[in-house]
């Protein structure tokens, strides 16, 4: 039976995203919960999972379900790394049985779905895509990148997708993020974008700014700022600094301004131009 608040279509708004390498031991406990809930109903299931996972053996000496085996496995998900935490969500929802499975009930949907619910409650920076901890913003981050994702496809820019796929992709690494990757694959698929409007396959796009203004057609002064952002992502992205990595909120900051102006360029000029524009 479902719960009142899904019945209902109660939820509360997604908690301010403030933990991001970090896995606070609710959640910790609620993968378990959850695990049990949908096909993982005992403990000596949970354990032979999560000991996969961890590449550690199980207790010998544990052989009753309840309480030796079930405290094994509290201990194993309390102690192990934070980011082992989201390996061992992603393993039970890849493995989690269809609806019915011999005597298993359960489903990698629900797992999901229940997840998602403790990950946004608990204002954690990660979310499960189907069956995949990818990186979490906060809501304009969340739309400027769905939002330029449809466009892209739509207007079959492959190139530039698989950029902003990437930058999601470099965010998402466990356990340290490639913030500058992301920078680079953001800017880079602003770049593609603007080359194919441009005609000019080989200029980078700060040349494109300064040759293109009127072609581009980017309302003044925000081509100002544009060229800044290619300023700082040039230096940032592409010349790093030995001490000098961008914080997380800069990553995403980047990562939501290329994909705003990518969304306006792309709604502004229509189908790409140049096939197999390719950024570089």
């Amino acid at each position: 039976m479902t719960s009142f608040s899904r019945r209902e279509g109660y939820s509360g708004k997604p908690a301010p995203i403030t933990v991001r390498e970090d896995a606070p031991k609710a959640l910790r406990h609620a993968v378990i919960q959850i695990a049990a809930e949908e096909g993982f109903s005992t403990p000596s299931e949970q354990r032979s999972l999560i000991c996969r996972v961890l590449r550690v053996l199980p207790d010998q000496s544990n052989w009753s379900e309840y309480p030796n085996i079930a405290s094994e496995v509290e201990t194993l998900i309390t102690r192990c790394a934070w980011y082992r935490v989201y390996d061992i969500a992603e393993a039970f929802c890849q493995e989690a049985p269809a609806q019915w499975c011999g005597n298993r009930v359960g489903s990698a949907a629900n797992f999901e779905n229940k997840l998602n619910e403790i990950l946004f409650e608990q204002g954690i920076g990660w979310k499960m895509e189907r069956g995949r901890i990818v990186y979490r913003g906060d809501q304009p981050f969340e739309q400027a990148i769905l939002t330029t994702q449809v466009v892209l496809r739509e207007s079959q820019r492959a190139t530039s997708l698989n950029e902003v796929t990437q930058a999601l992709s470099d965010l998402s690494r466990r356990p340290e993020p490639d913030r500058s990757g992301a920078i680079q694959h953001s800017m880079a698929a602003l770049e593609c974008v603007a080359r194919d409007i441009c005609g000019q396959p080989k200029q980078t796009l700060g040349t494109i700014i300064n040759n293109c203004r009127d072609q581009l057609a980017i309302p003044r002064p925000l081509d100002a700022a544009v060229e800044k952002v290619w300023g700082y992502a040039s230096e940032q992205g592409r010349h790093l600094q030995e001490g000098r990595e961008p914080s997380a909120e800069e990553a995403e900051l980047v990562t939501t301004l290329c994909a705003a102006v990518v969304t306006y360029l792309v709604k502004k000029h229509g189908a790409r131009k140049i096939p197999g524009c390719n950024a570089s």
